[in-house]
């Protein structure tokens, strides 16, 4: 019997995760659409002189941004930790959150069994969206980039 509640119990868990990390996926992708229709909005400016004061500008606007979605990726999480009851406080449940998201793992606390499949599915979650993210502002950088040359080449600059 006790197999049977504990295979119970690994799919609820699998199940709030699954449900978690398409919540997340799904905050990325809006995030990085309105990003995208910023980077419309902003393509003129951008290619315009003084390009370098413009990347540092777009550098640091996209970084906050990339902040932003992987703050609200963690307080998804925690809500959740704190909804289920995981651990005793909101506080520990932000705090288990971000150390599973970033990967950083120290180990100080750690959630029931009953839900400890959670935190791996977490780390999974953070690792993609920071991989997706830094290829976003990646991507974003190299693109503003070579129209800033072809502009500036158009122009004889």
């Amino acid at each position: 019997m006790a197999l049977v509640q504990t295979g119970g119990e690994m799919f609820v868990q699998i199940a709030v995760g699954s449900g978690l990390l398409l919540g997340n996926i799904t905050l990325a992708a809006i995030a990085a659409m309105m990003l995208e229709v910023v980077f419309a909005r902003a393509h003129g400016w951008l290619l315009i002189e003084p390009h370098r004061p413009k990347l540092v500008v777009l550098v640091m606007g996209v970084s906050i941004w990339v902040l932003g979605v992987i703050t609200a990726g963690t307080w998804i999480w925690a809500l959740a930790y704190d909804a289920l009851h995981v651990f005793p406080t909101l506080e520990e449940s932000v705090y288990f959150s971000l150390v599973a998201y970033t990967t950083l793992g120290l180990g100080d606390i750690v959630p029931a069994q009953e839900w400890r499949l959670l935190a791996g599915m977490e780390a999974a979650n953070g690792f993609l969206n920071f991989g997706l993210l830094t290829a976003l502002l990646i991507e974003a950088l190299r693109q503003v980039r070579i129209n800033q040359v072809e502009q500036r080449r158009k122009t004889g600059g």
